[in-house]
């Protein structure tokens, strides 16, 4: 299967400049995609471009993905509703590395059809203003930017000149890679389509050559909410920024819907795999056969096996049976992420050392319970726990009770739990 066709199937195709197909099957080709540096991590909304990037190299061609040192400094106006903060180089450079480490997760950067990384700051930082407007500006039109739609949506608010400009800064990321590495198609998403065929405008102006342009479609859910975003944010690939659990989690808890939508974008598996996974799903849908595929394909490629290992064992602590045992393999991020929203209370290193009872802990050293009479009730009714495990009125909480030397989890019955922190 040909790479268009491998898009196409798996609904990743918004638009298509006429004679791309053609082009693609003659013979092994390069195409880019562009990555804006805001961030040194990304985030899974970029995952649809890495993942285009990834069937272009299996079909045999040579993805070169583009980091935006000098665009990032400028600022996309395509689908922003005002201007940006703009970079340093700094924080570019910064950025830069953090993004590379994630596409060198995804992308064979060795073989026959290596991947690159390119940076635009390499050819833009020896290029005057003068030289830009001359050797590129006059071959674009005013016309033909103000046609734009990332340009249209702006006149009644404003944009300033740099912005305006962007696409022609963009376009000429296209001519160079066209002229240097025989770079023949950009890829994006749908947003980038004004931008991009400014890029192949220019190469044929210039050049009088042909290049094409591919995008897929914005990524939305079925209830119409933002893909990829939640009440906290972002949900990064960097594990510092969302951990593996959450990461996990945020496929694990997509809808039926979106699952079999989702599973085509962002996992390599089969036409033929995916109708036999979407069966299974469909016999007990209640199971989440879909999202579980998804949420263990996706973590394991962005996070690693063990990071997925310990993402499913976090989350049968919350939501199954688990042991004490369990809850001491989570690391502090794993700990907090399963226990997110759980009410806190700090103890002291001085307490702890000496022994805290039972109803202490859960009394005055946390407000877990109103009273003494109550904490007692529910001891002698053996619903409450210190890390899992039912204990009586006898326990006291001491140092080799702390999970990572900082918490206790104390709970009652199945489904309300307290954190207690060890101050300092």
């Amino acid at each position: 299967m040909n790479f268009i066709e491998e898009l196409r199937w798996r609904g990743m195709i918004h638009d298509i400049m006429p004679g791309t197909e053609e082009a693609l099957q003659e013979k092994s080709s390069s195409g880019y995609i562009g990555f804006d540096p805001t961030s040194d991590s990304l985030h899974i909304g970029s995952l649809v471009q890495i993942m285009t990037l990834v069937h272009f190299q299996r079909a045999g061609h040579k993805p070169i993905a583009l980091i935006g040192g000098a665009t990032g400094m400028v600022g996309d106006p395509s689908g922003k509703s005002q201007e940006r903060n703009l970079l340093d180089k700094a924080t570019i450079e910064k950025n830069i590395k953090g993004v590379k480490s994630q596409l060198e997760k995804f992308l064979d950067f060795e073989g026959e059809n290596a991947a690159e990384l390119v940076n635009n700051a390499d050819w833009f930082d020896s290029m005057n203003f003068l030289s830009f407007i001359r050797d590129v500006g006059k071959h674009i039109s005013v016309n033909y930017m103000m046609a734009k739609d990332s340009v249209k949506s702006r006149l009644e608010t404003g944009m300033s000149f740099t912005e305006f400009t962007y696409q022609l800064v963009q376009g000429y990321d296209f001519f160079h890679l066209h002229h240097q590495k025989n770079c023949i198609v950009q890829l994006g998403g749908s947003d980038q389509w004004g931008n991009i065929v400014t890029g192949t405008e220019l190469i044929r102006r210039k050049s009088g050559k042909s290049a094409f342009a591919v995008t897929t479609p914005l990524i939305k859910k079925a209830d119409g909410s933002k893909f990829g975003k939640t009440e906290s944010g972002n949900i990064w690939l960097d594990s510092d920024k969302t951990s593996p659990y959450a990461f996990y989690q945020y496929w694990l808890n997509v809808s039926d819907e979106d699952a079999s939508n989702f599973i085509k974008i962002f996992t390599l598996f089969s036409e033929a795999e995916i109708s036999s996974f979407q069966s299974t799903h469909d016999e007990a849908p209640h199971q989440r056969f879909l999202q579980k595929k998804i949420a263990e394909d996706i973590t394991k490629r962005v996070h690693g096996q063990q990071a997925l290992d310990q993402a499913i064992n976090a989350s049968k602590i919350l939501f199954g049976k688990s042991t004490k045992e369990d809850l001491m393999r989570l690391s502090d991020q794993d700990f907090l992420a399963v226990f997110n929203g759980v009410p806190q209370a700090s103890i002291q290193k001085e307490d702890i050392e000496n022994g805290i009872s039972i109803i202490d802990a859960l009394v005055s050293k946390s407000g877990f319970l109103k009273s003494n009479g109550e904490a007692r009730r529910e001891l002698k009714a053996n619903s409450i726990s210190v890390n899992k495990e039912k204990v009586n009125d006898q326990f006291e909480l001491k140092n080799e009770d702390l999970i990572n030397q900082k918490y206790v989890l104390l709970g009652k019955g199945k489904k309300t739990n307290f954190i207690l922190c060890l101050e300092g």
